[in-house]
């Protein structure tokens, strides 16, 4: 039995998550008048959003349209309903597209985050009906952490993968501009660094970049916003049951130092942890093997499912339990989490193959597509495709980055940590050398690179249309015709990295309505609970239509859970004394035990 613990606390609204989506959601409770409480399993808060490019996809966006920009809700309602097959019901994609532009024009109005439109960043399928070449994903802007004063010591650090040289804040756009190699990128990296670098005051103070950029950013603006509203944030709580009194969800039991604790929510409790990457038990139960959770670019021993359990043990339908936010990743010694390979897979000159030396899929294609494609091969060829090889020449290895490889020209083999020698990438003079290194046939290696040095002659890849679309080419060299994808694979030494199927999150979980609320399996819905981001199933399905598909409708219904609340707040009946939540605790939702 759950006893009453001797220290209560009654809130409004608990949010159980300290990502982008809970924190939203808090913020617009708070402005609603309901008490918050956000609480965070872990010693930092900003969980995988902290991580992350901080991106949103949101359709029919205010920024886009300041800048002139042609979108409207019936070309991006085709859009969605194309790419996510019909799998999603028609009021969830319904109630996405009318308040996702909403919660951002009322965020921006209401905090202290700030977005701009990436105005060249395509959507992901560009071949469907609806889509735009821009203009759907916005991007974070630099955000100066000293204003979080104390609170930046518990703010979960960035990615290395996600700053200039592992320090350095950039935003996507900067990003960009370097990564295609357009006109001034050079000078712009120069100003970044310098930026960087002479800001002696603060580097006196610490070696991380005073801005913050991406989700990083994201983060830290909503957290200052918190902070200005005076909600507080509890890290160190780890969630562990719901309370139901009728059928009801009216609290949460945590353990926080040492104790367990019955946390009182008298208008519902919002659910927002995460998926269930960083617990092997339910990957081996939902997701395709081979899985590792070592392979998840998402913090570990978070994440770990405890929300998805909870909303079953209290009746929740789920779906898409066999899905992932995939994204190929790679290890790196003395790293707590892998990193996700994203847009290296579109610099000319490198190629992916299985272990038959055989190319298997456009290297180019969305990360989710591309994991995809792992799993199907590696059932075609009996375990060949997972691990993954990416296999890249000289030419390549001192113009681009790769993982945590700089370009060679910034930071040569010899500034490599030795270590990495063997484990995060190999390298020979010839391909059959490298093919025997990692075990590769060597002859479908040698065929598989004459064929696309055939095709970057003609710059038009026969196999699988590598840059053969706008998404491609966003992160192809423009300086590099005729196709910004495609470059012959002829000098050496020769490198190869493994690529194992990773994923940044889950993506099924709790079935959730159009307002956020889990439902039952009869879709009626669980009164009191709401579910966003990873530990409810996606409204975006099996798809993955733009970037910032998984943070964008993460605030967006964490903004139409925190709206339904409210107005729901009057028909919320509270336990008519202490004596009856301590019943409503001893029933508590099968435990997450």
């Amino acid at each position: 039995m759950t006893s009453l613990a001797q220290c209560t606390d009654t809130f409004d609204v608990v949010v159980v998550g300290s990502g982008a989506g809970a924190m939203t959601s808090a913020i617009f409770a708070a402005d609603q008048g309901l008490s918050t409480l956000v609480i965070e399993k872990s010693d930092k808060y900003g969980g995988t959003s902290a991580l992350s490019g901080g991106g949103i996809w949101i359709p029919n966006n205010p920024h886009f349209r300041a800048k002139g920009g042609h979108d409207g809700r019936e070309e991006a309602l085709r859009y969605l309903q194309a790419a996510t097959e019909g799998r999603v019901e028609p009021e969830r994609l319904d109630a996405y597209l009318d308040n996702a532009p909403r919660m951002i024009e009322e965020l921006e109005a209401c905090s202290r985050v700030r977005y701009a439109v990436a105005d060249k960043y395509p959507d992901y399928y560009p071949h469907l009906p609806g889509a735009l070449a821009g203009g759907r994903t916005l991007d974070p802007e630099l955000f100066d952490t000293s204003v979080l004063e104390e609170e930046l010591e518990h703010l979960r650090p960035a990615s290395p993968s996600t700053l200039l040289m592992g320090r350095i804040a950039w935003t996507a756009r900067h990003a960009h501009k370097a990564m295609a190699r357009e006109r001034g990128w050079r000078l712009m990296i120069l100003w970044l660094m310098a930026r960087y670098k002479f800001d002696l005051k603060w580097r006196r103070r610490s070696k991380r970049d005073r801005r913050s950029a991406l989700g990083h950013a994201l983060v830290a603006s909503l957290r200052r916003s918190l902070m200005d509203r005076q909600v507080p944030l509890w890290r160190n709580t780890d969630f562990r049951e719901l309370i139901q009194e009728e059928g009801r969800v009216v609290g949460v039991v945590v353990e926080r130092d040492g104790q367990t604790l019955n946390i009182r929510a008298k208008q519902g409790v919002i659910l927002a942890s995460g998926g269930f990457e960083q617990n092997p038990a339910l990957r081996e139960r939902y997701l395709p093997t081979p899985s590792r959770r070592e392979w998840s670019a998402t913090p570990p021993g978070n994440n770990t499912g405890a929300a998805l359990e909870a909303g079953q043990a209290a009746g929740a339908a789920t779906a898409l339990l066999e899905r992932a936010w995939w994204a190929p990743t790679i290890s790196v010694p003395g790293e707590d989490k892998a990193r996700g390979v994203f847009a290296e897979r579109a610099f000319p000159g490198a190629i992916v193959v299985n272990g038959e030396g055989r190319r298997f899929v456009n290297e180019a294609a969305p990360y989710l597509e591309f994991v995809d494609a792992m799993y199907r091969d590696n059932a075609a060829t009996e375990g060949k495709s997972i691990p993954a090889w990416v296999i890249f020449d000289g030419h390549f290895r001192f113009h681009y980055a790769m993982g945590p490889l700089m370009p060679a020209q910034i930071k040569p083999d010899s500034r490599l940590p030795a270590q990495w020698r063997d484990r995060v990438y190999w390298k020979a003079d010839s391909l059959a050398d490298l093919a025997s290194q990692i075990g590769v046939d060597p002859g479908g290696l040698e065929a598989s690179a004459e064929r696309i040095n055939d095709f970057a002659r003609t710059g038009q890849d026969l196999d699988f249309e590598r840059g053969g679309n706008v998404f491609d080419r966003y992160y192809g060299d423009l300086n590099v015709t005729p196709n910004p994808c495609l470059a012959p694979l002829a000098k050496p030494p020769f490198y190869a990295m493994r690529l194992d199927a990773g994923d940044i999150g889950t993506k099924g979980g709790l079935s959730t309505n159009a307002r956020a609320q889990v439902v039952r399996e009869d879709a009626t819905p669980i009164e009191g609970l709401y579910a966003i981001g990873n530990c409810s199933a996606s409204v975006m399905g099996n798809a993955y239509p733009g970037a910032g598909s998984t943070l964008g409708p993460a605030m967006t219904f964490g903004y139409i859970a925190a709206r339904h609340i409210a107005e729901q707040r009057d028909a919320v009946h509270e336990p008519a004394s202490a004596d009856a939540f301590d019943d409503a605790s001893s029933d508590a939702a099968g435990g997450a035990r």
